[in-house]
């Protein structure tokens, strides 16, 4: 039998409000609780964050939180005698940015902003604070062109219908002297 949503979204946020400081105890944010009910099991999916900055949560700190979960919902006295498969991570790249939290975490990142009633803008968020973000749009180009910047633009939180993190496998950054100095060695 394939797995279902739970039939209330009270269970998962029954479990939210009951895991929040066992993940908070590790210095994290808990993002959110989704639960899936199958025949005779669920799963029980955390999603935990950094409270702030940017960066990643890494493995080492996903088991750690994993095992504590674990052991608080093994141990309570509120959870139905269910079996349950646990699974602990952080957002992943497709997460929509809902909150002003999400976008502050990302910026310096490559992002697509769908706007109300206006064309959606790709391009490098450079700022976010609690009431607007600040994108550098990049202009579509011909295929074999270097990408153009357009002028930076700050878009309040009401003007956005969604937001996403884009994948990036390069990413232009500053070159050092090093670099300069290998590559016209390799051209002499």
């Amino acid at each position: 039998m394939s797995e279902q949503p739970a039939n209330t979204p009270s269970e998962g946020q029954r479990l939210k409000e009951y895991l929040e400081p066992t993940v908070s105890a590790h210095g994290l944010f808990l993002e959110d609780v989704e639960v899936r009910s199958g025949a005779d099991h669920r799963t029980v999916n955390v999603i935990i964050d950094l409270v702030e900055g940017t960066g990643n949560v890494d493995l080492d700190t996903v088991a750690e939180v994993s095992q504590s979960v674990s052991d608080a919902m093994d141990h309570s006295p509120v959870e139905p005698g269910i079996a349950y498969d646990l699974e602990v991570s952080s957002p992943g790249v497709g997460r929509p940015l809902t909150l002003p939290r999400h976008w502050l975490r990302n910026v310096g990142r490559l992002v697509k902003v769908n706007l109300i009633g206006e064309d959606n803008i790709t391009g490098r968020l450079t700022a976010a604070d609690d009431q607007t973000i600040t994108i550098v749009p990049d202009i579509p180009v011909k295929k074999g062109m270097k990408p153009k910047q357009g002028d930076p633009r700050t878009l309040g939180y009401d003007t956005i219908r969604r937001g996403v993190v884009e994948v990036e496998f390069t990413r232009p950054g500053p070159l050092d002297d090093d670099a300069v100095e290998i590559d016209e060695a390799q051209e002499a």
